[in-house]
């Protein structure tokens, strides 16, 4: 098989990846959100699936963990080199398949190549360090890799969120088991089983295997499977993390978030409102750091709230795939519908519409909403849509309230021409991200990314994190001779 095809043709039609691709009865259609076309088939595993391949890759982790370093670190770095050679392919079904802007695409390809090429590094890094201890005796504590890693990976950002554990997870001598999102099992799956296979990683180190609740269930409850890295709404996350932690697997929980972008009166407001308009629309607001909230204080919300009105209703929305645009189509009707929802709560509980509400098919307009007190629905559910929800308040105290006034703590951010000021305010918010005079969206792959509360269990993920999540310490003693004990 050529690597000059990568995704084209039919090999990956209705098959799924065991480190060769393999035909299965169970299929799904891909379909392209933006226009209901179907862009081809997937392979969807069963239960059994799952636990055949989770054995098969117990089996193969022991060999490629005794790998020399060099030869693990070869294999990222070509896969690398692949994920910029094919950047464009990968991009272009990143927008078809999960209904992103060009913009965005080109920037989950880009971030993506990068966390190879950083998970390239890990294999020639120290693996542990050398304790102090008694004359004759060597004490050592290092890090092994766990086993077998299982991945749940979302919609969102499909290939980014999947391969920020599947490539340093497999860099540290672990075996991974996949299980992308079937809505987006292409660019969020069978692209990476694509880079490792065409990079020499060896048969059954890696398995791709798209899959319902079923399949996941499955996954989690494996006994060759060491740990679960799961990435999604909070709601699943509970479930997974209960089931990871009765099976006694170690869990890493990427959930969901209400995040505010607090605006502080001394604040430019032309770049508050380029932060806000990213911060909230990028992707549809179908990200977990999407802002949320926005909290504006009171001197200058008015301005503000009529400035992002009009810079929203400039929002072109569109078929990315054919024209560029600022907004795309939401992943599905559901997703839709949940947004469609939340706004109508918010206007029942006293809520404005500035602008947007609407929506064609699956292409919901840009929306502002004023009037949203603490009580009101939006004030705290997570929406995944495009809507920014604009509150005001008068002290910093008060937006140090209202920030934390969630069970969420995933990103904030503090957006005031006084450095100083931010921080203070910023060290009373509860959040796993903390920006200032940035927006809320933001992971460059070297920094450890994680939240607190209903954002997750306290783990993290990236750059130094990514020892801690993806191996375990041992404790090695040497000594000459065994000693003789006194019993």
């Amino acid at each position: 098989m050529s690597d000059d095809t990568f995704l084209r043709g039919d090999f990956w039609s209705g098959t799924l990846f065991t480190g060769r691709w393999e035909s299965t009865d169970s299929v799904c259609e891909v379909t392209e959100p933006a226009t209901g076309e179907t862009l081809g088939r997937i392979g969807m595993a069963s239960p059994e699936q799952i636990g055949v391949a989770a054995a098969a890759a117990a089996r193969a982790q022991r060999g490629w963990a005794e790998a020399a370093y060099e030869q693990r670190a070869q294999v990222l770095r070509k896969a690398a080199q692949l994920a910029e050679r094919y950047s464009g392919e990968i991009a272009e079904w990143i927008v078809r398949e999960s209904g992103s802007t060009r913009l965005k695409a080109g920037f989950e390809a880009s971030i993506s190549a990068k966390v190879l090429h950083e998970a390239a590094a890990l294999p020639s890094r120290s693996t542990g360090e050398v304790l102090p201890s008694t004359p004759g005796r060597l004490s050592l504590a290092r890090r092994r890799p766990l086993g077998v890693v299982g991945v749940i990976s979302p919609f969102n950002f499909p290939l980014y969120l999947a391969i920020r554990a599947v490539a340093p997870a497999l860099a540290l001598g672990n075996a991974v088991v996949l299980k992308p999102d079937p809505r987006t099992a292409v660019c969020g799956g069978l692209v990476i089983a694509r880079l490792f296979e065409l990079a020499g990683l060896p048969e059954g180190v890696l398995h791709v295997l798209p899959g319902d609740g079923a399949a996941g269930a499955a996954l989690t409850a494996d006994p060759n499977v060491a740990m679960i890295q799961f990435t999604g709404s909070t709601a699943a996350g509970r479930k997974v993390g209960e089931a990871a932690s009765k099976h006694l697997k170690k869990v890493s929980l990427e959930l969901g978030g209400k995040n505010s972008l607090i605006v502080l009166d001394d604040a430019d407001l032309d770049l508050a409102i380029a932060n806000t308009a990213w911060g909230v629309y990028l992707h549809q607001g179908q990200i977990c750091m999407s802002a949320g909230r926005v909290l504006v204080q009171r001197g200058i919300y008015d301005e503000f709230l009529t400035r992002l009105t009009a810079k929203a209703r400039s929002l072109k929305v569109g078929d990315p795939a054919k024209e560029e645009v600022a907004i795309g189509p939401l992943i599905n009707a559901v997703q839709r519908d949940n947004a469609a929802r939340v706004v109508e709560q918010a206007v029942a509980a006293g809520a404005k519409v500035e602008t947007g509400g609407s929506f064609t098919e699956l292409f919901f307009q840009p929306t502002v909403l004023s009037g949203v007190t603490a009580d009101n629905p939006a004030f705290h559910q997570e929406i995944f849509g495009p809507v920014a929800v604009v509150v005001p308040f008068d002290s910093d105290e008060d937006a140090i309230t209202l920030a934390n006034d969630t069970e969420y703590g995933l990103s904030m951010a503090v957006l005031s021409s006084d450095v100083g000021r931010a921080l203070r305010l910023g060290e009373r918010l509860r959040t796993g991200l903390l920006h200032i005079n940035d927006q809320t969206v933001n992971d460059e792959v070297i920094n450890p990314f994680g939240g607190v509360g209903a954002s997750g269990n306290g783990s993290s993920i990236g750059g130094p994190a990514n020892w801690e999540e993806f191996t375990q310490w041992q404790w090695l003693t040497v000594k000459g001779e065994a000693p003789a004990y006194p019993i």
